[in-house]
């Protein structure tokens, strides 16, 4: 699929609002990790052309589909798991801390379990995932025995090494967190020798530990004291004792952070040594969440399983659009068989009003076929998918100014890119082709691409929806092509749009009617119906003048000069452009001729 295909189909982001929500993937994500989230897009975006890896795919989904237990309990677990990827380039690239190492040692724990759940599982693509899964017991082993539960954001400030991993961290951490205590014993010793009974032994960045004497106890000061610092009501002393201890703690929370820091980088070095092993599980871990996601979502929306195989026909009975549904709850989403193949019904050519669903209709094909082909259950009562190679959508289009592109040239250069890359196996939607320009050039080039596309140049399955209702002639005329219809029921100046999709054409398309349910001024809506009753007049004495002039029989051996002005008149109107012309200019040529004919 092309970038206009994605974003016309509406997969991962809708046109409107830029946003996940009414998206295909909005309807199908119910995974419960980033992995899965991430595996389930590329699905979306990626699916398969392979018959047989599709119905492995498929077998998945329904084992999980059938059993409601399994895929609550698969659900519980893989709501511990954190992005497995993520965390793992951190690691390999030198940046995690300890808490990254300690989410992945979280997220390593549920796989035992993980495993257990699906070790009953018969699938193949389950029985692949429980062979190849695994549950990285010695990783986790050494997180848990080396990094704190709740070890610190940074990596460099100690407090990071679990107790008893490392005998030289016990000793330094001792030391460092003795210090309180040996603060105290000295303080409670010097009290007892010298008499000061509200002596304090303190601790700061500037002048280390220190022992605190209030002027009133000046007098008791013994001489082994060195007065270091003097405060308003006080003075500061130290001792060698106290400098010794200070070289001892301070020392030893350096070592210790040093230390902790050297072994936190190994236990790094070395889950980062088994970087492919985790990778791989994350892998695993993000297909059985897919799994699960799309089993849920058919589960809870009544999807079946398609039958999906190496033929070419698609016939689908009452489909349904998957995210046009979700926002009809509270109304009843009309379903719609499809048939198409290469033979008998190669190019459906759809007809009928605006706003009836055409454009619904054959969206949800192509999705209902994108599904079918990543292995997902799809939207209708039954489903037969022939594989297609390639989904190409031509579907609205608006003026590109930056590259001076207007919408009919966008909308050509989509068409040329379908025309080229198309293929036999292919599926087409063009919606309202050559809509762009003037109505007899739309039109030419609407018939034109249609004969090119169903002939066996091409020969796609393809959905054509049109407002050209001569179009719908070129059923009789090219094997393949056949005429559907949008129903709509017309009661007086109101219309109900019926949704359904039905053999034959239409030749009203309800433009007026339509305007009115838009909420034009009831002003224009009856101007409107009088330059149509206007208009619908001349083309009746257009067509009875042409009837009335070919039952007349003309002597060509006599010419008059009326028949030479009106030779002139009939070249000057074959010469004249009417699509340049103003509708002042149209109605002068008009009077002028019509005054010369007398």
């Amino acid at each position: 699929m092309d970038v206009n295909t994605r974003r016309n189909l509406e997969l991962v982001e809708s046109m409107r609002a830029k946003e996940k929500k009414g998206t295909l993937l909005w309807v199908l994500d119910k995974t419960r990790s980033s992995l899965g989230a991430r595996l389930l897009r590329k699905w979306v975006e990626h699916p398969l052309i392979n018959a047989s890896a599709i119905v492995k795919r498929q077998n998945a989904v329904e084992e999980l589909y059938n059993s409601f237990m399994l895929r609550e309990q698969i659900s519980e677990l893989l709501d511990n798991v954190l992005d497995l990827e993520r965390l793992i380039t951190k690691i390999v690239y030198g940046s995690a801390n300890g808490k990254d190492l300690r989410a992945v040692a979280n997220t390593i724990r549920i796989l035992p379990e993980l495993k257990a759940l699906i070790s009953s599982c018969t699938s193949d693509e389950m029985r692949r995932i429980y062979g190849e899964l695994d549950t990285l017991e010695d990783i986790c082993s050494l997180i848990d025995r080396a990094i704190k539960e709740d070890a610190p954001f940074s990596v460099r400030e100690g407090g990071i090494i679990s107790d008893g991993y490392n005998e030289r961290v016990d000793e330094l951490r001792a030391i460092v967190e003795n210090g309180d205590e040996w603060k105290e014993q000295i303080a409670e010793r010097e009290r007892e020798e010298t008499g000061i009974k509200n002596l304090k032994v303190g601790y700061n960045k500037v002048f280390g530990f220190y022992i605190e004497v209030t002027r009133s106890q000046y007098e008791l000061v013994p001489d082994r004291y060195i007065r270091k610092q003097t405060l308003a009501n006080c003075e500061r002393y130290i001792t060698e004792e106290l400098k010794e201890m200070e070289a001892k703690v301070l020392g030893a929370s350096e070592k210790l952070c040093s230390l902790e820091y050297e072994l936190f980088c190994d236990v790094r070095a070395t889950v980062a040594d088994n970087s492919v092993r985790i990778q791989k599980v994350a892998a695993l871990i993000a297909e059985t969440d897919v799994y699960y996601s799309l089993a849920t979502v058919a589960a809870k929306n009544r999807y079946v399983r398609p039958e999906v195989n190496s033929l070419d026909d698609i016939v689908i009975k009452d489909g349904r659009h998957p995210v046009v549904e979700q926002f009809v709850k509270d109304s009843y989403f009309v379903p719609n068989d499809t048939k198409l193949n290469i033979t008998t019904d190669r190019l459906l050519l759809i007809t009928g009003p605006n706003m009836a669903g055409k454009s619904t209709y054959m969206r949800q094909v192509a999705i209902i076929v994108l599904m079918a082909q990543m292995g997902s259950f799809v939207p209708a009562a039954e489903a037969t998918v022939g594989i297609t190679d390639k989904i190409f959508t031509r579907v609205g289009a608006s003026d590109d100014l930056a590259s001076g592109q207007s919408t009919f040239m966008l909308e050509m250069n989509e068409v040329a890119y379908i025309l080229k890359n198309a293929t036999r196996k292919s599926l087409i939607i063009y919606d309202e082709v050559g809509r762009g320009t003037s109505t007899f050039d739309g039109m030419s080039i609407a018939r034109a691409i249609v004969e090119y596309t169903a002939s066996r140049k091409i020969g796609a399955k393809t959905l054509f929806a049109t407002h050209y209702h001569e179009l719908t002639s070129m059923e009789k005329e090219f094997d393949g092509i056949v005429n559907y219809n949008v129903a709509a029921k017309k009661r007086g100046d109101s219309i109900t749009f019926l949704r359904k999709i039905v053999r034959g054409s239409t030749d009203d398309s309800y433009g007026i009617e339509v305007a009115k349910l838009a909420g034009l001024p009831n002003e224009v809506i009856k101007r409107a119906k009088e330059v149509l009753a206007t208009v619908e007049e001349s083309a009746k004495n257009i067509k009875l003048t042409d009837r009335e002039e070919k039952t007349v029989e003309k002597d060509d051996t006599l010419i008059t000069f009326d028949d030479c002005l009106s030779d002139q008149v009939i070249a000057e109107i074959k010469n004249t452009d009417v699509n340049t012309l103003s509708p002042y200019e149209c109605m002068s040529l008009i009077f002028d001729w019509k005054k010369r004919l007398g």
